[in-house]
């Protein structure tokens, strides 16, 4: 009983306290607008983590090759260059070698990311056809 009373009570005042106004939803342009914006911050999160990839890849392409063409100055041009090869020239190479694998697994890494990445925009976009990227976004 006691509690029917609180409750009539509490019902009572807050509808004094809010004017008596009935419940009303929101208009369809403002929730549009909420769904637009929250739809926006992913696609710019995914978009952003695309090109920070995108990014990284192309100076580590860069690198790789640099060091590509740094280890081919140090292997030499005779037939029997590694016969001959001085144990510091054997050292960098062996250094350039490591360098250069551990460049190609992380282009591949990095290829399969915005692989990804790329995946992700478009089911978004497929998921959103309404959502357009707002002025000056791209």
């Amino acid at each position: 009983m006691f509690q029917l009373f609180l409750r009539a009570r509490t019902h009572n005042f807050l509808r004094d306290r809010l004017g008596g106004e009935a419940f009303r939803a929101r208009s369809p342009e403002r929730d549009a607008e909420t769904d637009r914006t929250r739809i926006e911050v992913i696609m710019e999160a995914i978009e952003y983590a695309l090109q920070a990839a995108e990014r990284e890849q192309a100076g580590l392409n860069r690198r790789v090759e640099d060091v590509l063409a740094r280890a081919a100055v140090t292997i030499g041009n005779g037939d029997d260059e590694y016969l001959e090869r001085e144990a510091l020239d054997s050292h960098h190479q062996d250094l350039f070698d490591k360098e250069i694998q551990n460049g190609q697994r992380r282009l591949k890494e990095l290829g399969s990311s915005i692989a990804h990445f790329k995946f992700l925009k478009a089911a978004m976009l497929s998921r959103f056809p309404e959502y357009r990227p707002m002025a000056g976004n791209n």
